[in-house]
């Protein structure tokens, strides 16, 4: 009679585990796809509206209003698609560091550690994470857009 395999010796653990990372890593995939999105239609509109095309300089206020309302929708929407990727991302990486309690090693936990270690003692307080540097480019672009739109006012 063999005795069955420990927790941290099962191979579904490690199957589980390898499923967790890819699903995480395809999480990552879609939101640098929808970063990619964003930041080109936002970059065009800007582009479009700053060289006046069209000339909204020339227009009633309200179509300039319209525009740049279209433009700080298109921030909100990104931002909020953000904030839903990290979360998601949080729970993903919860249930993998669940999994590695399992494992030999605790790859993704110990990398976690060691960033909040602050890799670069003197120079940061802390490890700035991508997410949050990320959700200031949307932001960025609001400002961009009622700049613009106060710009088309004055002329």
């Amino acid at each position: 009679m063999t005795t069955p395999p420990e927790p941290n010796q099962r191979p579904e653990v490690l199957e589980l585990y390898k499923l967790a990372v890819e699903m995480a890593d395809r999480v990552s995939a879609r939101r640098g796809t929808a970063n990619a999105f964003f930041l080109s239609v936002q970059t065009a509109l800007v582009t479009l509206i700053s060289f006046g095309i069209p000339k909204l300089s020339e227009s009633p206020w309200w179509v300039s209003w319209a525009v740049a309302l279209a433009g700080i929708t298109l921030s909100a929407a990104w931002w909020m698609q953000l904030r839903s990727y990290r979360d998601l991302n949080t729970a993903k990486f919860q249930v993998i560091n669940k999994l590695e309690e399992h494992l030999p090693a605790r790859i993704f936990a110990d990398e976690w550690e060691a960033l909040k270690r602050d890799p670069i003692p003197g120079w940061r307080k802390r490890y700035a994470e991508l997410g949050t540097s990320e959700r200031i480019v949307p932001l960025v672009f609001v400002g961009a857009h009622l700049i613009l739109f106060v710009g088309t006012l004055t002329i």
